[in-house]
């Protein structure tokens, strides 16, 4: 049997034509700052960069090259340090969450403009004409870093280690903010791009009065296969044709009229421990660039209801006590050390613990439970319902040899901040932008990043007004 290849064609400019952005020298403009150095903020910056204001970029965690050894810290030691892991530190969650950029928010920009800026700062070219690109977690970090000298060679400012811990409004507009407990800074313009795990400014916003709402998310599990297994089922061959790509799969189904779907399936992947916090437990994946590793992962989750979380419409911060509460339970049944719960899968379909678990990817290790007694009892019950119905799908899905564990409860922010339309602005508080996946308004780098270039253009619109 012939390969079989998917053509994306083009009747733009030319994939290998240059792209020469307006860059501008900021060191003296207007100065704006974002709170976060995620695909948000980074695209915020230089979005603002062309348009001719000054970024100022904080962060609570490290530049991405220490960064690195707290992440290895994580995952031999399991001990985590709060400002610095797989969701804080240069790059935000993007860095080191597999970089996929496809994205089905296409009403939110021009994606071609994000992928020819990464490929401006040393992604491979292929991104501009696959269908899925995907650019690897060992090749993010050079074009993070890439990223921020060019923001300072612009004259725009970025400090790590620099967490935002108060915002102070004035007369309906942002005053000025603290930094690390003892530090105020003037502050007019605010783009609050933190993230999806930045429960203090969550907490901080409703301490202040800044109206924050509470949102439905996503919970689950994370599934491993042997990636052999996944290529026999989607090719019907075994093993893979050279000239196939590691297969993926993308799976949903209604249960009890609720969605249950795969989410960031990663094929020659990596599952990674992914808490913010000791005493938690939280588990997401990546792949590197050629997805080369033996085994499968996938985020299994079920759709978070407004019903399912208690107090919802009482508290904004009801969500996030539920979502909490479950990666506690996790660490608890798991022991510690960041080790995760497991089972089987279809031991989890049965209801047994299972007396051996496979070899798994997840380095901190795990232990043998019944994850029914992890999940909240009617996400089980979907997910069972859910695993039965993609097996049918896939044949061979469903096997031992595939593990679960848990928990997966970091698919999108737990709140959304209000922001108008247009302005991108607060309703409440002038100058203050809510943007990205911690707001509620994007997921993934590539929407997050198109989140990112929109609020800095209203920055600048509201500034010329």
């Amino acid at each position: 049997r012939k390969p079989l290849y998917v053509l994306k064609i083009s009747l733009g400019a030319e994939e290998g034509s240059a792209y020469n952005p307006n860059w501008k020298q900021v060191h003296n403009s207007p100065p704006v700052v974002i709170a976060g150095t995620g695909p948000a903020g980074l695209f915020a910056a230089l979005e603002l960069i062309q348009q001719g204001m000054k970024p100022i970029l904080i962060d609570r965690g490290k530049p991405v090259r220490p960064r690195r050894r707290d992440l290895a810290k994580l995952t031999r030691e399991g001990v985590v340090n709060p400002d610095s892991n797989y969701c804080f530190g240069e790059g935000g969650a993007g860095t080191f969450s597999d970089g996929k950029l496809y994205t089905r928010s296409m009403k939110r920009g021009n994606t071609e403009t994000v992928l020819r800026l990464l490929v401006h700062f040393g992604a491979p070219k292929d991104i501009l004409i696959d269908a899925h690109p995907h650019i690897g977690t060992n090749k993010l970090p050079d074009i993070i870093e890439n990223i921020r000298e060019h923001i300072l060679a612009c004259g725009g400012e970025v400090h790590f280690g620099s967490k935002l811990t108060n915002v102070f409004t004035q007369n309906g507009g942002i005053h000025s903010i603290e930094i690390n407990g003892n530090e105020q800074w003037e502050c007019e313009k605010l783009i609050l791009a933190t993230g999806h795990s930045a429960r203090d400014i969550f907490h901080l916003l409703v301490a202040q009065g800044i109206s924050i709402e509470a949102k439905p998310f996503a919970l689950g599990v994370r599934v491993e296969h042997p990636q052999e297994l996944i290529d026999s089922i989607q090719y019907h061959q075994a093993p893979r044709h050279a000239n196939l790509p590691a297969a993926a799969y993308s799976l949903v189904k209604q249960v009890d009229e609720r969605g249950v779907y795969s989410f960031c399936m990663c094929p020659g992947g990596i599952i990674c421990p992914a808490a913010t916090k000791e005493g938690e437990v939280v588990v997401n994946g990546w792949s590197p660039s050629k997805r080369n590793n033996p085994h499968a992962n996938s985020g299994i989750v079920v759709q978070i209801s407004e019903e399912d979380i208690p107090g919802f419409s009482a508290s904004p911060l009801s969500a996030i006590k539920l979502q909490r509460r479950v990666e506690q339970k996790a660490f608890q049944a798991g022991g510690g050390k960041q080790v995760a719960p497991a089972q089987r899968l279809v031991d989890f379909l049965e209801g047994k613990v299972s007396s051996t678990l496979p070899d798994c990817s997840y380095l901190p290790g795990l232990q043998s439970v019944n994850m029914k007694e992890v999940l909240p009892k009617h996400i089980a019950h979907k997910l069972r319902n859910g695993f039965r119905l993609f097996g049918k799908q896939l044949k061979g899905y469903l096997t031992n040899e595939a593990v679960i564990l848990g928990v997966e409860s970091r698919t999108s922010s737990p709140v959304r901040i209000p922001r108008g339309m247009e302005s991108c602005m607060h309703p409440e508080v002038t100058g203050l932008y809510p943007c990205g996946e911690g707001a509620g308004y994007a997921g993934g780098i590539m929407s997050a990043a198109l989140d990112g270039v929109r609020c800095a253009r209203a920055v600048c619109n509201m500034h010329v007004r």
